[in-house]
């Protein structure tokens, strides 16, 4: 292992997460290695602890622990299962020279993490290179269980972009999803706060979101404040609704935690009470039960951004995936019947 080093971002490398910057430099480290020299403070910026997800930006001050070197005679990393690789480029809806879109399917995780394993879409990129030196990089992800769309940067410099253009929210995501119950108006924006609450297992795992009134965010410690619009495509009687959902804000688990908040839970979410087999109405668990999926139906439908080197307006649209296209075709909803952007009028 190498001794304790201190490392200045350079201008050329851009701002990105932490996890990001230190693998491009040191590609033998796994990110639940690093994201445990965070917890332990062994990596620090400026001076300071830091997490994972911590962005650093040029002229910073990176401390670098002690790291295992690579295996004797390693220059790549471990070659992907043929299937995976397979897998992952079957999910490329559209690419350029600058910017691959994914539909990522429920399940597989965006990055690595504790208890995630060595399959994720950050891992199985490797196979997105198409001739290229660098490996696509992340620069926004997806709960696990939420399919759809992905974006993935061809090079640091795009990267750099996307990820400027996320903060500055010039792109626009359009979820779908299938809810409890009939949302009251058609049409809203949900503005609770969201705090966290550690899980119970020995990591924290498990940990979710709590919704807070708005008057009282100021008031909550940790609360951030979040907003996410909605609009009511289809309904199923009083049972249940086919979504829109606009995340304005990006916080943690925030269209599943708003959306059980205003009492109509996503079908299959366990977590955020979508989970139940009972339909006593409105308010109600989520699970339709019959031949509904219990999985959960979340689905990034489309994403709409300015390209990062062209600048023209680039929209990409993600199929349904099977659980999701079996439940809109049990409940007579068709996807060709939904609008575009169903916030279009009188935005």
């Amino acid at each position: 292992m190498s001794g304790v080093r201190f490392l200045t971002v350079a201008a050329d490398e851009g701002e990105l997460r932490l996890d990001r910057w230190l693998r491009r430099r040191f590609p033998q480290v796994t990110q639940g290695q690093i994201e445990k020299l965070c917890r332990t403070g062994q990596l620090r910026v400026d001076g300071g602890r830091v997490r994972a997800s911590t962005r650093v930006a040029p002229g910073m001050a990176v401390r670098v622990p002690p790291l295992p070197e690579p295996a004797p005679g390693e220059t790549a990393p471990p070659r992907l299962p043929d299937a995976d690789a397979e897998m992952i480029r079957r999910a490329v809806i559209w690419q350029d020279d600058h910017v691959i879109a994914l539909n990522k399917p429920p399940g597989l995780p965006s990055q690595g993490g504790s208890g995630i394993g060595a399959r994720h879409v950050d891992a199985l990129a490797e196979a997105l290179r198409f001739g290229r030196p660098e490996k696509p990089s992340l620069v926004h992800r997806l709960d696990k269980d939420t399919s759809g769309v992905m974006l993935l940067a061809r090079s640091g410099k795009v990267a750099r972009r996307l990820s400027e253009a996320f903060r500055a929210r010039t792109t626009r995501k359009i979820y779908w999803a299938a809810v409890a119950g009939v949302p009251s108006p058609g049409r809203g924006t949900i503005r609770y706060g969201l705090v966290k609450a550690p899980g119970r297992g020995p990591g924290g795992e498990g940990e979710r979101m709590i919704c807070v009134p708005p008057a009282r965010i100021d008031d909550t410690p940790g609360a951030q404040r979040a907003t996410t619009d909605y609009a009511v495509i289809e309904a199923l009687g009083r049972r249940a609704a086919w979504v829109a959902l606009v995340p304005v804000t990006g916080r943690t688990h925030q269209l599943r935690a708003h959306m059980a908040g205003i009492g109509h839970p996503i079908v299959g979410d366990g977590k955020y009470g979508g989970s139940g087999q009972v339909n006593a109405g409105d308010g109600w668990g989520a699970s339709l039960g019959g031949e509904i999926s219990r999985k959960l139906h979340l689905h990034a439908r489309s994403i709409a951004f300015d390209h990062p080197v062209t600048g023209a307006r680039v929209c990409v649209t993600a199929e349904l995936p099977p659980h999701m296209a079996r439940t809109w075709a049990a409940l007579g909803w068709r996807a060709s019947d939904a609008p575009a952007d169903p916030f279009a009028e009188g935005r």
